[in-house]
């Protein structure tokens, strides 16, 4: 069994395919769409984090010079 260590296809192949119910997408296309789904989920994940906890140290800095 021979296994791939990188998956080669190009963005414009990948662009041109579009999720319908008249073709199923190869195990190329269909590795790489959720790859990218889950590296842009990642990314709003910690982007949504870091601002909850910058919020959550303003929040924490207004209190103390309340105090």
């Amino acid at each position: 069994m021979q296994q791939k260590n990188r998956i080669d296809m190009s963005d414009q192949e990948l662009n041109a395919y579009r999720l319908t119910s008249m073709e199923e997408p190869t195990d190329e296309m269909l590795h790489t769409i959720m790859k990218e789904a889950a590296e842009e989920a990642s990314a709003s994940t910690n982007k949504a984090l870091a601002d909850y906890f910058k919020e959550i140290s303003a929040m924490m800095r207004q209190k103390v010079a309340v105090l």
